[in-house]
């Protein structure tokens, strides 16, 4: 028996009667059934319970007939119980489900990054101007060498390097499937880091044939579903990144829903068509540091020795006791994701209440690692909700190498994030496999947004980098006197590891 739903629409849908010329652009362009044309009255109108809030028809409306409004309707005041608290139940009575959402933690977490401030130089060091002195922002991701050893009569280098990865600025496109999101999505972040020297990740969803060309840029990844993972695959990539867990749902596994598994995303994943893509929660060969220890080898082993392998886990409290059995397992490049990086599918429970924050993750991962004298030995690359060059500069004077990006490139495709990434129903084309919707991202038109995105950060890191007297993002590594903090308290400046404003 169906349940009536007691909900009320989250969104207003307003047409202007004098603007509206009945042309049904809003109807052919919303992938959620919006807006339809009534024949007998001559008249679009629209299903209000059915918006999203994408903004799509809004965009395409050719007269700007169309508003999007927030639902202004308001319950009684209650701070425990609040309009998001009780329709969440009210869905969950209705349907009697697990309540998906996409993207990731959109609560009102303290984002540390606004309360954090960069230093600049003034007078005893001065500034440098990037539009006239070379700024390096070259990164290299792999396991470094505690000292170095020359060969003083032909001055070469005695000591072995082990793989080192080159990337021309530290900001990498971050695990996004094929599936999870459309091929479309997956060509523009391919070709997009083919031209700014960077790399791209294919997610858990294996490397669609057509994307192999850009293997230079690309980093794989293994998770515990293991969907598309063979030799071929693995010798592609620049970078093999085994997936533990991620930010947006840590502890949990991965679902691609049976009707987002088209022709092409089974044969890419190696799996049948229509069916469940279900990673496990636990990665069945790792039960142990030993475990890990085990599958890194045998990864390298498997592509000779010639590629850095990376362990991403999620940012949780014991994030810096892992990171050490990491480094110590062999692994070249630990990833951490905190609770505001995106996901294309999570029970929202898991991603409103588990994990921390990537700051407070990131800044006890790489002080433990000073602590343990291994430092070196591994890179560290950071995830979950970074916004802007101001981040991925104070990311990296916390003690990153270097950033990945996730919304911030979907973004930059057009993603407004409505969290219905789960549908499979994306208006914008990003987040889907039907054939009528992945139209909607042009490879062409997205790579040159996303290089847009990466040169325009590219900029404004050179300039703030010569604002504080430095030349090269290598001299800003884990320079935490480089930052101060606003409004934390004593013990969060503590873990952050960075003195007060006016200190």
């Amino acid at each position: 028996m169906k349940v009536k739903s007691y909900l009320p629409p989250k969104f207003i849908v307003e047409r202007n009667p004098d603007r509206c010329i009945q042309c049904q652009v809003c109807v052919n362009q919303c992938s959620f059934d919006v807006h339809y044309y009534d024949a007998e009255d001559d008249e679009v109108r629209s299903h209000e319970e059915n918006c999203v809030g994408c903004h799509r028809c809004v965009v395409f409306c050719p007269t700007n007939a169309l508003t999007i409004r927030k639902n202004p309707l308001d319950y009684r005041e209650n701070y425990n119980w609040r309009p998001e608290v009780i329709e969440d139940i009210t869905k969950q009575a209705e349907t009697g489900g697990v309540l998906l959402t996409g993207m990731g933690n959109d609560k009102g977490y303290r984002i540390y990054w606004d309360h954090l401030v960069i230093n600049a130089s003034q007078v005893t060091n001065p500034s440098i101007d990037p539009l006239r002195e070379p700024m390096e922002l070259i990164t290299y991701l792999g396991r470094k060498p505690d000292r170095l050893e020359l060969d003083h009569n032909s001055l070469s280098l005695k000591t072995e390097l082990a793989p080192q990865v080159k990337i021309e600025v530290p900001v990498m496109f971050s695990a996004m499937s094929y599936g999870a999101v459309s091929l479309n999505v997956q060509k523009s972040l391919a070709r997009a880091a083919t031209e700014a020297g960077t790399l791209w990740n294919t997610g858990e969803g294996g490397l669609h044939h057509s994307l192999y060309e850009y293997a230079d840029n690309t980093i794989v990844q293994v998770a515990s579903g293991r969907f598309g993972v063979h030799s071929r695959y693995l010798n592609a990539a620049r970078i093999i990144e085994i997936k533990i867990g991620q930010g947006a749902k840590p502890g949990i596994g991965g679902h691609l829903p049976g009707e987002k598994v088209s022709a092409d995303v089974a044969a890419t994943r190696t799996i049948p068509q229509g069916t469940d893509a279900l990673s496990p929660a636990p990665q069945h060969d790792i039960y142990s540091i030993e475990d890990l220890a085990q599958l890194i080898h045998a990864l390298k082993e498997a592509t000779n020795y010639t590629k850095p392998v990376a362990v991403k886990i999620a940012a949780v409290h014991n994030s810096a006791a892992i990171a050490i059995g990491m480094v110590r397992a062999g692994a070249d490049i630990i990833v951490l994701d905190g609770f505001r990086g995106a996901t294309g599918a999570a029970p929202k429970v898991i991603r409103d209440n588990v994990g921390i924050p990537i700051e407070l993750a990131l800044a006890s991962v790489d002080s433990r690692l000073r602590q343990e004298g291994i430092r070196s030995q591994a890179s560290i690359v950071i995830s979950g909700g970074i916004r802007s060059s101001g981040d991925v500069v104070k990311a990296i004077a916390l003690g990153a190498d270097a950033i990945y990006i996730g919304t911030a490139a979907l973004v930059a495709l057009g993603c407004t994030l409505c969290q219905q990434c789960h549908t499979g129903k994306c208006a914008w084309g990003i987040c889907t496999t039907n054939p009528f919707l992945t139209k909607r991202i042009n490879p062409d038109i997205g790579t040159r947004r996303l290089t847009n995105l990466l040169r325009s950060w590219s900029l404004e890191i050179k300039d703030i980098l010569g604002g504080m007297g430095i030349n090269a993002v290598e001299s800003l590594r884990g320079n935490r006197l480089h930052l101060r903090g606003i409004g934390l308290t004593k013990t969060e400046l503590e873990i952050l590891g960075v003195k007060m404003a006016g200190n």
